[in-house]
């Protein structure tokens, strides 16, 4: 890491920089941790639908790596929103998922993050039913569209 300081540490700092009072508290995960941040500005930091959230994590992650890929990443979340979020988007995919059977037809998703994108294929990868397919481009927020999966590609 190029600053010398853990991500926890650098977080803490553009946290201060930005004027928010927050405590920052560090969960290990096999992945990279996840950062807790804890403030009464919750929702001036996540932001409308979480894109201020989704920012600050692109932009730590960008600071720590410094283009060092072997870097683990780091998730940044307020207040449990992430947590929340993701329950939401699995009850959702299960419903999409469901329609895709009923009806054969594609659906494509909201433009999404990569964090987002990866947990929608990570949900998908082993369905026997779903395949999903992010859309090939160089945006940063990305679609994905659930299809049935081809027969000859099961298993």
């Amino acid at each position: 890491m190029a600053s010398g300081y853990t991500p926890k540490e650098t977080l803490e700092r553009m946290l201060e920089q930005l004027g928010f009072t927050a405590e920052v508290r560090e969960e290990p995960r096999a992945a990279g941790p996840t950062l807790h941040i804890f403030t009464a500005e919750s929702a001036r930091l996540i932001g409308k639908g979480g894109k201020t959230l989704d920012d600050l994590q692109y932009l730590l992650n960008h600071v720590i790596s410094s283009g060092n890929d072997d870097i683990q990443r780091v998730i940044v979340d307020v207040e449990n929103y992430r947590q929340e979020q993701h329950a939401a988007l699995l009850k959702k995919l299960a419903e999409k998922a469901a329609h895709i059977k009923a009806t054969g037809e594609e659906v494509v998703l909201p433009p999404m993050n990569s964090f987002d994108r990866r947990l929608v294929h990570h949900h998908f990868a082993n369905d026997p039913d779903i395949a999903s397919v992010s859309e090939q481009t160089t945006a940063r927020l990305k679609r994905i569209t659930l299809k049935r999966r081809a027969a000859d590609n099961v298993g």
